[in-house]
């Protein structure tokens, strides 16, 4: 037997959103002062799933909620 697990799912999904124009005025900005920190070139579509997946780590309440998460991925009351 392996001591590493078998992989999860790594098949990537697409998703599409629409924002509104301040937000998207905001992306915008965060990606220019990206460029402007690390010297590097991305597009907002490459930043927002590393935002989202840090927005979700840090909230307590979603933790907690989804800990209790029945199989359905509906919380527990």
């Amino acid at each position: 037997m392996l001591k590493l697990a078998k992989l999860p799912d790594r098949t990537p999904v697409k998703i599409t959103i629409t924002v509104m124009p301040d937000l998207n005025r905001a992306l915008a900005d965060y990606v220019a002062l990206y460029r402007e920190t690390y010297g590097e070139k991305v597009d907002v579509a490459e930043l927002i799933p590393f935002m989202l997946e840090g927005f979700l780590a840090a909230d307590k309440g979603f933790a907690k909620a989804r800990k209790h998460a029945q199989p359905t991925g509906r919380a527990t009351p």
